[in-house]
């Protein structure tokens, strides 16, 4: 019973956790920056290649929008819930008796819940295989570049030799 019961705490804590970090996050990025870190931007910014308009229009998106104000807070209370029920039913036993009704509570919560996984899930995989992609078609293009770097070397190398003996037999 202790197992169980330090493994619901333990979840609880983490869904805490995890749910303050992604507040802090978010806070950090709507704060205003200080003036040397502005400074710093101003300057990667003149760097930086001009972008298309659709890419520098890019900013906070609905979607983004509804991952901070609704599935996040949605996937965090099932498992804290989840896991408040748990720890709950192991020390009052009154918990116990009202199992179904709140399995059901899970249950209702956690059917959007793992749909919102899922999606995340689903889009981390598809960054994923973009990234492998990505390194697919550069380390060919290094391949490439490599052989012919050698071709060329090879094709200086053939006319210097061919000059070489041009040289030797015009003495």
């Amino acid at each position: 019973m202790e197992i169980l019961e330090m493994l619901a705490v333990v979840m609880a804590l983490l869904a805490i956790i995890l749910a303050l970090t992604i507040l802090v996050a978010f806070a950090r990025r709507m704060m205003p920056r200080s003036i040397p870190e502005m400074k710093l931007i101003k300057k990667i910014k003149k760097e930086k290649p001009k972008m298309s308009k659709d890419t520098a229009s890019e900013g906070v998106t609905f979607n983004d929008i509804f991952m901070f104000m609704i599935a996040v807070p949605l996937v965090l209370l099932w498992v804290g819930f989840a896991g408040f029920v748990i720890h709950s039913g192991l020390n009052d036993s009154s918990v116990l008796e009202q199992i179904e009704g709140y399995t059901t509570l899970i249950a209702i919560l956690g059917g959007p819940a793992l749909l919102i996984i899922k999606d995340a899930l689903d889009v981390w995989k598809q960054e994923q295989a973009e990234k492998t992609a990505f390194y697919k078609v550069k380390a060919q293009a290094v391949i490439d570049y490599n052989d012919h770097a050698q071709k060329q070397a090879q094709m200086i190398e053939a006319k210097a030799q061919d000059q070489e003996h041009k040289m030797e037999s015009k003495k």
